[in-house]
């Protein structure tokens, strides 16, 4: 099983951002979906079939039941904006894209903070939540989890917090992690199922906890800053953590979007470290975790 989760740590994005990082996000779901939608029928399990005529026709197969409901039982995705309820409150533009993503992906899940306040002794006492949400039937927010917290999280850099508030909603063994710059093809979404066949290979001294995958940036047309970035990720990315992965043998670790083995790192603190002192996000902490930890 596999959850996704995107790293909004800042408010004001624009919404053709959200739009494209979650409909990237979602193609998982459509992708597990014809992968079992076509496996069932090519087993002979018509109950499994909407509207086919032959096992080579996949039309109506985001419509069957079953391949919606297999797909969501193994796969979670959770958007995670620590401020989503702030937001709300103050009936941010953000908020109201937010809650119609929610409303046009079903299978979405919004993970955020929420801070309550109380008077305690004549005086403000504030408690903190992290919170699950979904869309209902009526469009509205249905909550889903809610997790009291000891204290304020927000010690530093958002980024790692808001991985770690986040990850307590994700389940299975494996974890991926997607940046706001990042975007997906269906094709690419077909190879998931085999990618995570990698963490019970044999592959030699020890079981794989990372799995590296290709980035897909889609920012590198809204600046000159941003189409630099764009070509530092390929050039970087692409090209030099795979030298230095093979034949150097010396890669440590460089991020999103790669899949992590997600009880070995919970287990170990994590894949971000935030505190006040030092804010390091899963770029760099959880590859030091899985080469220190051996």
């Amino acid at each position: 099983m596999l959850a996704f989760t995107d790293l909004l740590a800042l408010s004001g994005l624009l919404v053709s951002s959200l739009e494209e990082i979650v409909r990237g996000m979602m193609y998982y779901r459509k992708a597990l979906m014809l992968q079992s939608y076509l496996e069932r029928v090519a087993s002979g399990d018509v109950e499994a079939a909407v509207s086919i005529n032959d096992t080579n026709d996949a039309k109506g197969f985001d419509l069957s039941p079953e391949a919606r409901a297999l797909a969501d039982l193994k796969f979670t995705y959770v958007l995670t904006c620590q401020i989503y309820g702030k937001q709300k409150e103050d009936q941010k533009p953000e908020a109201a894209d937010i809650a119609l993503l929610m409303q046009r992906n079903e299978a979405l899940r919004v993970a955020f903070i929420d801070e309550v306040e109380s008077l305690k002794d004549g005086k403000v006492h504030r408690e903190y939540y992290s919170k699950l949400v979904k869309a209902d039937i009526n469009g509205k927010d249905k909550e889903i989890y809610s997790v009291k917290l000891p204290g304020n999280p927000k010690l530093g850099e958002g980024k790692p917090e808001n991985q770690n508030h986040a990850i307590i909603f994700t389940r299975g063994n494996a974890i991926q992690t997607i940046d706001m710059n990042q975007d997906n093809y269906f094709e690419e979404a077909l190879k998931m199922r085999n990618l995570l066949e990698e963490f019970h290979q044999d592959h030699g001294i020890r079981p794989p906890t990372i799995l590296g995958v290709r980035e897909h940036v889609f920012t590198g047309s809204v600046s000159s800053l941003a189409s630099f970035m764009s070509n530092q990720e390929t050039s970087f990315v692409t090209l030099g953590q795979r030298v230095l992965a093979n034949p150097l043998k010396v890669r440590m670790h460089y991020g999103h979007p790669d899949v992590f083995d997600r009880v070995f790192h919970i287990t170990r603190g994590g894949i971000s470290k935030a505190s006040r002192v030092i804010n390091i996000s899963e770029d760099i902490y959880s590859g030091m975790t899985a080469l220190l930890d051996y």
